[in-house]
């Protein structure tokens, strides 16, 4: 399968609510990656660890110092780079990444990407360049679709970003100072335009579910294809999705449900709770290629590799039923949502008391094998 080009256009979805938007006492994040139709998204589970001093991290291109702690995360990412589009780790701080273009210009040489910085309450984080401004979500609800979107409430910015806006005259120092308006590309690609009308949409839908969001809705918003928001375009798909449920009571568990498979319409959600048992679900990872992979050699991407993974395989074998056999294909969606709602009732009792399973840890690769044998 083709690996990914640096050329190829990027777009996503996030969306994230809190009490009084959320139906419980909890923030819910939700994420559709887009990317390129035959790019296989992998989920990773790598584990707490210490790091001696002077130690070297190799990143998708460059290497950076490694800090002496890290802490266990789940992550969604493209099975080529290190990085991941989306993501998580034990205490409960969840990401997403997007893509934006802004006036401040792409540098040309490697460096991490911002799939790389995924690896590091509710924050809007939006980048031009190095310059950044942050908006703090209290509550309520927010969403975010490949365009700055932070205008003057910023909670937190580059110590340099207005005097910055001010000396390109992009801002006259005096007036209100708006961050998406002053740095967004007065001449904006056309691929912004699909941008801003899934970013209404997503709004939309969040404010006529205020209230009464929970992750079975946000599941929803992210299968929503009338609006595009579920991407299925020519070459461009949404290739994986996670939606995670973070309660405000530390006793609680956070969960966090993964696809690792394109198209969360005919995609099962699967649950994720770090604890006892957490280990990596061998058919959820693709091959690696060492030294030969397209991306460690150079000139980069000059090859092609197959990335799939297992469950990848067999989702692709079931998606082509769904199309050529219509009763078939039928019976086995109906599978795919009886596992799902599992999944949702399981967490449902888990999160209003219910005694809990003795692994928490082993759940997703539970559910990882169910799915694989519906696809057998």
């Amino acid at each position: 399968m083709a690996s990914w080009s640096p050329d190829a256009p990027c777009s996503c979805d996030c969306f994230v609510a809190a009490p009084p938007a959320s139906a419980i006492p909890a923030v819910i994040f939700a994420k559709n990656s887009d990317r390129p139709r035959d790019e296989v998204q992998e989920v990773v589970f790598v584990p707490a660890g210490t790091h001696a001093p002077g130690s070297r991290l190799q990143c998708t291109y460059i290497e950076v110092e490694q800090v002496a702690k890290t802490h266990a995360v789940i992550l969604s990412r493209p099975s080529w780079l290190w990085g991941a589009e989306m993501g998580a780790n034990e205490h409960g701080f969840c990401i997403g990444n997007e893509a934006v273009w802004t006036k401040e210009p792409v540098g040309e040489e490697e460096a991490l990407l911002g799939m790389d910085l995924l690896r590091t309450e509710a924050w809007v984080l939006e980048t031009a360049g190095r310059l950044w401004a942050a908006q703090r979500i209290q509550e309520g609800a927010r969403n975010i679709s490949n365009q700055l979107s932070i205008g003057t409430d910023i909670s937190a910015e580059h110590p340099a970003l207005r005097a910055h806006a001010q000396a390109q005259g992009w801002w006259d120092g005096r007036g209100p100072f708006d961050f998406a308006q002053v740095f967004s590309l007065t001449q904006q690609p056309v691929r912004m335009e699909a941008a801003k009308a899934r970013f209404r949409a997503g709004r939309e839908l969040l404010q006529q579910l205020q209230g009464g969001i929970t992750a079975e809705a946000m599941m929803g918003i992210l299968r929503d294809k009338q609006r595009g928001i579920c991407m299925d375009s020519g070459g461009f798909r949404t290739t994986a999705s996670m939606v995670s449920v973070l309660p405000r009571d530390p006793a609680q568990p956070c969960v966090h449900f993964l696809t690792a498979t394109p198209d969360p319409s005919r995609s099962v959600f699967k649950p994720f709770i770090f604890g006892a048992g957490a280990a990596q679900a061998p058919q959820v990872l693709s091959p690696t290629f060492g030294a030969q992979d397209p991306v460690r050699t150079t000139p980069r991407f000059q090859t092609r590799v197959d990335r799939r993974h297992a469950l990848y395989r067999g989702h692709q074998e079931a998606l082509g039923l769904m199309e050529r056999e219509q009763d078939l294909g039928q019976q086995l969606r109906q599978k795919q949502r009886d596992l799902e709602q599992e999944g949702l009732e399981a967490v449902r009792g888990l999160l209003a008391g219910a005694p809990a399973p003795q692994e928490l840890g082993g759940l997703f690769q539970a559910f990882v094998e169910r799915e694989s044998q519906v696809y057998a």
